[in-house]
């Protein structure tokens, strides 16, 4: 692809998406839409890209900024159900589509049809996420649907490798693959935490918050890479490191925390656009490969909707079938082992506990099938030949099928999951009442901590700067935190009500892109942060002492909120919330006037 056609591509493609977030429209549709219509103007040239940029360029930033924001208390607990729907269901669904496009395409082998049941297992859970998050969905359900969807990246793309390397004419047998899933996974997950545990010591000790975002621009390429090259799953890298330090982040500095978001905001609305457009575009040019074929259009087309419906289908079967078992199968254990320790004896078979789930959430999750990038960035990157120089067989439908399956369930299931959810009534609209009471628990602890950090600190500060200054300045400071404490109580129940009567009303979100999804987060009641006229005072020296036992009490409330958060007194999301108001604070700080002319 020439540099002018790629500009062109992204800005049509950030246009388009412009439009559909302006006017609250599904944008990976519109995006597709577009570029279709537009595949079929004549004299277009024919756009194509090397398969391998999609994987290396686009998916590791779209991957790593999605783990960012997943909470690791939630998919800790959680895991049990995110290691069986993203490994386990993209393995049956891939070997329940490959056998029925084995059945239906006469020309395709079955290494092949696997490859297009691979290519179509992973849902992408950017749309349900954002619909659900609106709904207020049940945090143990987001954690599930979010979690799942950075697993079953990794088991998709590898069974796409495997099964692409059989296609090529390698031989391998069972154990063989097993070996390739399982080195895939240990060499993914240790490259990723080696290389988060390096990038989160780099950012500690940079201080510099433009190096901070540089090392994490770069962080997801490199642990891609580095896995893919080793043999690793690249995905399972970019997930690990982006939950370590994502995990992490709050103990570095605030500004590049602040500075981050809008960064991979803008990234996400970005890629994602310029990938379905890229698929919008060769569309046209592979129905066409497809109606000059042996197989012809409307049988080609058939499949595809055949294949739809299987990979509607087989989800809620997966679900329902694998959670009432596993339930059931601990029950047995318990009742068989008595005399021994029951729950040691249950962990070591199946792991953590399962989130407990009703019939009606076990409905919503079946229903959160949505495909999106991944499953057309698997598609397009399927070579024309594999590297033995096989051609791949019956390509020009693998690429048909997976359109008709994103677009399809994005269509069905994105459209109708807000009224499955309401007509269901699994929602959690107390869920923003906890919320308020657990912040506002938090924020009287830090405060009164705080307080007493002043008292405790007293003398050491008043040798340094002197009993007048520091006694005058601590008087100063004690009555600013009962005005911030004041404030967020006021002001978060007034966004608690807001929360609330949104929930209310009888709304129908449409699918959302990944940036504003994941970036999406409730109002956060910000302090009293406006200069104190009563700090403008003191002479430049006691200003500087104000400014900095300032800014050790910020430290130590945010030392509060991360002990609250390991210890597992605090959900991650309230912790963020949180640590946005005292980053603002610090950040009023730093640009104020007064600072400025005190600096």
């Amino acid at each position: 692809m020439e540099l002018l056609e790629l500009l062109l591509l992204l800005a049509g493609s950030l246009a388009v998406t412009a439009f559909a977030r302006w006017r609250g429209l599904p944008a990976p549709l519109l995006v597709v839409a577009v570029a279709l219509l537009v595949s079929f103007i004549p004299g277009l040239p024919e756009i194509q890209i090397d398969s391998e940029v999609i994987l290396t360029v686009i998916l590791p930033p779209l991957l790593y900024s999605a783990s960012l924001d997943v909470s690791f208390q939630n998919f800790r607990e959680s895991l049990v159900q995110i290691r069986r729907l993203g490994i386990g269901l993209v393995i049956v669904t891939a070997l329940i589509v490959g056998f029925v496009a084995y059945t239906l395409i006469p020309d395709m082998t079955l290494p092949a049809a696997v490859l297009v049941g691979a290519v179509v297992a992973p849902p992408d859970a950017v749309s349900a996420a954002s619909i659900g998050r609106k709904l207020g969905l049940p945090r143990k359900m987001m954690a599930v649907i979010s979690g799942e969807s950075l697993i079953n990246d990794a088991a998709s793309l590898t069974l796409v490798k495997v099964f692409l390397a059989i296609v090529g004419g390698a031989s391998l047998s069972i154990g063989q693959d097993l070996g390739i899933f399982g080195l895939a996974i240990g060499v993914g997950v240790a490259v990723g935490l080696v290389l988060g545990v390096l990038a989160h010591f780099l950012r500690m000790r940079v201080k510099d918050p433009v190096v901070e975002i540089v090392i994490g621009l770069i962080l997801p390429f490199l642990a891609y890479i580095t896995a893919e090259q080793l043999e690793g799953s690249g995905v399972l890298a970019v997930v690990a490191a982006g939950l370590y330090v994502g995990y992490n982040s709050p103990k570095q500095g605030y500004a590049s925390r602040l500075q981050e978001r809008p960064i991979w905001a803008a990234a996400d609305v970005t890629l994602e656009g310029f990938v379905f457009a890229l698929i919008g575009l060769q569309l046209s040019t592979v129905v066409r490969d497809v109606a000059e074929s042996s197989r012809g259009l409307g049988q080609s087309v058939g499949v595809a909707f055949i294949v739809l419906g299987v990979v509607i289908l087989v989800r809620p079967a997966f679900i329902f079938v694998t959670y009432y078992w596993s339930r059931g199968m601990r029950r047995l254990v318990y009742s068989r082992f008595r005399k021994f320790r029951r729950a040691r004896v249950a962990r070591l078979m199946w792991g953590r506990r399962d989130p407990k789930l009703s019939w009606q959430q076990l409905v919503v999750l079946s229903w959160t099938g949505m495909r999106g990038v991944v499953t057309l960035a698997a598609a397009v990157s399927i070579p024309l030949l594999t590297t033995s120089g096989r051609e791949v067989p019956a390509r020009d439908t693998m690429f048909l099928i997976a359109f008709v399956v994103t677009v399809g369930t994005l269509l069905l299931q994105g459209l109708t999951l807000p009224w499955v959810i309401r007509r269901l009534g699994v929602q959690d609209l107390t869920q923003a009442e906890r919320d308020v009471q657990a912040e506002l628990q938090l924020v009287s602890d830090s405060t009164q901590e705080a307080v007493e950090y002043l008292d405790k600190r007293r003398d050491a500060w008043a040798a340094e700067w002197g009993e007048e200054s520091i006694d005058r300045g601590i008087t100063i400071l004690k009555e600013r935190l009962q005005r911030q404490d004041q404030a967020f109580r006021q002001g978060l129940r007034e966004d608690a009500d807001q929360v609330e009567e949104s929930q209310a009303e009888e709304v129908e979100p449409a699918p959302a892109e990944r940036g504003s999804d994941m970036r999406s987060t409730p109002h956060v009641a910000i302090p009293d942060i406006t200069p104190d006229p009563q700090l403008a005072k003191p002479s430049r020296n006691n200003a500087r002492a104000l400014a900095s036992i300032r800014r050790e009490l910020l430290q130590k409330r945010r030392d509060v909120v991360l002990r609250e958060r390991d210890a597992g007194n605090l959900d991650e999301e309230v912790m963020r919330r949180v640590l946005l108001g005292l980053d603002a604070e610090e950040l009023a700080m730093d640009t104020s006037a007064v600072s400025r002319t005190r600096s």
